[in-house]
């Protein structure tokens, strides 16, 4: 897969994640699969946490929306708050 399509592939599930992982051009497309990693684990602590999880998980959502738009477009733009964490180096 090409840098574009493991971006896309990264974001749209846990799957995709690992298959972005595994096949994709991870050099290239190193940021949006750290994003999309960050986004997944921290939507997890949403949902671990009642009623404060239901805004978070709104807020994930919005991250992981801008973090889609930003793979489409090639751009390599952090999402808010959580964009700067960095787990694959």
């Amino acid at each position: 897969m090409d840098t574009r399509t493991t971006g896309i592939v990264a974001y749209i599930t846990w799957i995709g994640l690992v298959i972005a992982l595994c096949v994709g051009d991870k050099e290239g497309a190193k940021f949006h699969l750290n994003q999309a990693l960050v986004i997944f684990i921290f939507g997890f602590v949403g949902a671990l946490i009642p009623c404060i999880g239901w805004i978070w998980d709104v807020f994930i959502l919005v991250c992981w929306v801008m973090g889609l738009i930003a793979a489409i477009n090639e751009e390599e733009k952090p999402v808010p708050l959580i964009g700067g964490i960095t787990i694959i180096k």
